[in-house]
């Protein structure tokens, strides 16, 4: 069962193959076949207020993926995981959701901005609404919900801070909150845009770890980041988007590609 969104402007059709082409070789299996993939965009135009941004994105997302998207800033990265989410129009190309994925079952962490981080609620409450889309019509919370809220926070360690205002957390605490929820949203796939922002670095490398955690375990991940070495690090593939090109490949590939050589193609 697949679900498609297109956008006004399909684009150019060999822009198109060249994209599509370099994404297969990035997504073939083990065995040589094609896989089913969550997400497929094809030839996308991202843009927003009737301004492109970015242009000619082609990739895949399969279960079980660890996929960062980096590049520079201005590049789209964060309109393209809005794009991705529904909450921004798509305005060329298309996107299918496979495998009965819809783009409101993903989990979604986004950048914090200062009022949410003040924001005077509960972490239970804050987490318990990541269980909204499970609730249907029904006006309340029920006992399922309130069950996944739990096993999330303990999930997270964070159980022992559901009575406590969530604008009185750390950083590392608050994105852990916000992790939580966006587990209640989806057990399938986890986008995380900019995760570790405004972190120190023990945090930041606890957050990752506990991103590649959940990885490891089924979970399939789409993370924006400028951390580019913690991506080589930590993903499977990678997407780095540019205003006039892209890449989207494997890790080892992608460390044997120019983008990684005009970095430097140091790891230390």
């Amino acid at each position: 069962m697949e679900s498609k969104r297109h956008g006004t402007d399909r684009g150019k059709r060999k822009a198109l193959e060249k994209a599509w082409n370099g994404c297969r070789q990035g997504y073939k299996s083990g065995n040589g076949g094609m896989r089913m993939p969550y997400i497929k965009c094809e030839n996308l135009i991202l843009g927003y207020e009737g301004t492109p941004v970015a242009e000619n994105i082609s990739f895949m997302v399969d279960k079980g993926d660890y996929l960062c998207i980096v590049g520079e800033n201005g590049a789209g990265k964060s309109t393209l995981m809005k794009t991705l989410l529904g909450l921004t129009p798509l305005m060329g190309g298309s996107i299918t959701y496979g495998d009965g994925l819809k783009a409101h079952e993903i989990g979604y962490l986004p950048q914090q901005t200062f009022v949410q981080k003040d924001f005077p609620a509960s972490v239970w409450e804050i987490v318990l609404s990541g269980t909204l889309p499970k609730c249907g019509r029904r006006p309340f919370f029920h006992k399922e919900q309130k069950q996944l809220a739990e096993e999330n926070m303990k999930r997270m360690d964070i159980w022992d801070l559901k009575k406590e205002c969530y604008r009185n957390l750390s950083g590392g605490q608050q994105q852990r909150v916000l992790l939580a929820r966006a587990l209640c949203a989806s057990s399938r796939l986890l986008v995380l845009d900019e995760p570790v922002t405004g972190l120190d670095p023990k945090v930041t490398a606890e957050f990752y770890q506990l991103i590649e955690d959940l990885n490891k375990e089924g979970l399939t991940i789409i993370m924006v980041s400028h951390d580019i070495r913690a991506a080589v690090k930590y993903a499977s593939h990678i997407l780095h988007v540019e205003k006039e090109k892209s890449f989207i490949g494997t890790t080892k590939e992608y460390v044997k590609s120019d983008f990684w050589k005009e970095l430097g193609g140091d790891l230390a």
